[in-house]
């Protein structure tokens, strides 16, 4: 009889595990997501949407699942540079958990998303997938892992450099190994920019290259590499007889290893204690007279740097905006679950003002990455127009997604509370995550200078951006008219202010607000 009564007291007691809000683990991250999938529909082609519908599921499954788990204990576990080998060989080698490799495995070997928008094949599709198709897929892998998308990205966009500028030879020995999804003879990119001087202007960047021959040999220190262990790396470096500033570095590609096998003389000083993306080698290289192979003209390297720069940019832009939409999913479950003051938190007037907060900013990355792809592919198909849309969209995408996710993830943790805090729970790694977006590839400042300063004053691309939003605003017929006429009054007077700040650089104190305006505006569409 005690021990019948003791049994109903237990049972009625609850599980105190229940009253702590669980995560999004185990959810599928693309049905989830509506907004996604609208936008999917408005610009990818019915057919491309159909064939592509089930592998967003799958990775959106994925990511939800086996990559959240992977990308958790990989964080825990960063890589280890071992200089030496057991007989005091130099042979400076990265170890990375077994956690990072199999996340490698899923995003090179299965998805090939290093690989789909250049050659066919890539998930069954017959050609290289449009760039809508392709950042979708980085949007919904980013909201479980972000530091792999580095290399990722690097192998895709130093792949982008060598088409436009190698030789024929260059293109033979390394195209087809960095587009491989073979992961036994896959090469992976690598960029070695940043200097000691600092990586937003590189007038200074003193790594020397010397020629030798049929190639160049490479001197000096880079100060932070991303993908320190890529096997092709993209850098710039001066020309012994080049003129000093920017315009005398070249833009030369330097393998891991040299075609006898033998390794490149350059080693790793160290890899980077970082805040975030801790799963990712980064390092610091010291060029000992490697053997490098100069890209196109020798006296544009920067300009053509900035082919992957830009790309780079967008990549982040996507990222951003996945990471928002995990960090928003993650305190909608959060207030849908925990109950405070007789009901459930989302039914309080101040945590619902709070997720508004995190879902404009969220819905507007995702808004303005989708449009921005889909001008990238307009571009590709030789749309000059569409080019100088894409050219000032990726800025601001870059300038203010990046500086969005910051707040976002950080509301996130709030609507947490204390427990997002601790490192149990993804809050923390995606708070710590979201800086490095407005630290590589151009800090806010440098992109809004980018916008306004060249976008604006030298490319004319507000006017061109201007055009391709009325554009679409008149195929907005079921908003209603008023609406639609504020959209347009807006429009037009963020690209007066943007006019008016490029035209006196004593206005460029202004150029975030202007840049922030226009942003505004793509989004709106």
């Amino acid at each position: 009889m005690a021990t019948a009564t003791i049994d109903r007291r237990a049972a009625a007691t609850p599980d105190p595990a229940e009253l702590i809000a669980p995560d999004c683990r185990g959810l599928n991250f693309y049905r989830i997501d509506r907004s996604l999938r609208d936008l999917l529909d408005l610009h990818m082609e019915p057919e491309l949407r159909a064939a592509m519908e089930p592998h967003l599921d799958r990775l959106g499954e994925i990511a939800g699942g086996k990559l959240d788990e992977l990308a958790e204990i990989a964080d825990k576990h960063p890589p280890v540079l071992h200089p030496r080998d057991r007989f005091g060989r130099e042979r400076d080698w990265v170890e990375f958990h077994p956690a990072y490799r199999e996340m490698e495995r899923i995003a090179f070997g299965d998805f090939g998303m290093h690989a789909m928008a250049h050659r066919e094949g890539v998930l069954g599709w017959p050609a290289p997938l449009p760039y809508v198709a392709k950042y979708a897929f980085q949007y919904l892998f980013a909201q479980a892992e972000f530091g792999l998308m580095c290399p990722i990205s690097v192998t895709d966009t130093g792949a982008v450099l060598i088409e436009r500028y190698a030789d024929d030879g260059l293109k033979r020995r390394y195209l087809p190994r960095m587009l491989s999804q073979n992961l036994e003879e896959l090469l992976k990119g690598a960029q070695f920019m940043t200097e000691r001087a600092g990586g937003s202007d590189l007038a200074g960047s003193s790594v020397s290259a010397r020629r030798d021959g049929d190639h160049w040999r490479l001197y000096g220190d880079k100060w932070f590499c991303s993908a320190v262990d890529g096997d092709v790396v993209l850098l710039l470096a001066r020309p012994e007889d080049a003129p000093a500033g920017s315009g005398g570095l070249g833009l030369f590609l330097m393998p891991r290893h040299l075609e006898n096998g033998e390794r490149n003389s350059y080693r790793v000083a160290r890899l980077k204690d970082k805040l975030g993306t801790r799963d990712m080698a980064s390092g610091e290289v010291i060029l000992e007279g490697a053997v490098a192979y100069h890209l196109g003209k020798i006296d544009r390297g920067l300009r053509q740097m900035m082919d992957m720069v830009n790309l780079s940019r967008m990549s982040h832009g996507a990222r951003a905006a996945g990471m928002m939409r995990r960090c928003l999913n993650e305190a909608l479950v959060v207030a849908r679950h925990r109950r405070a003051f007789g009901r459930t938190v989302i039914e309080h007037p101040l945590m619902r003002r709070q997720l508004m907060k995190l879902m404009v900013p969220a819905e507007q990355a995702l808004s303005v990455f989708a449009f921005d792809a889909a001008m990238m592919d307009a571009a590709r198909a030789g749309d000059a127009a569409a080019e100088r849309v894409m050219r000032i969209l990726t800025a601001l995408l870059k300038f203010r997604a990046c500086r969005d996710n910051l707040r976002v993830a950080t509301g996130a943790m709030e609507a947490r509370g204390g427990n997002g805090y601790i490192e149990d729970w993804v809050n923390s790694r995606l708070v710590r995550d979201a800086h490095i977006g407005v630290l590589w590839e151009g800090t806010s400042n440098i992109n809004a200078l980018d916008v306004i300063d060249r976008a604006v004053a030298k490319a004319r691309g507000h006017l061109e951006l201007a055009r391709a939003l009325k554009e679409r605003l008149k195929l907005a017929a079921a908003a209603p008219a008023a609406l639609r006429e504020e959209i347009s009054a807006f429009i037009d007077r963020a690209v007066a202010f943007a006019e008016e700040t490029a035209a006196d650089r004593r206005n460029e104190k202004f150029d975030r607000m202007a840049a922030g305006a226009l942003y505004h505006c793509a989004s709106a569409l």
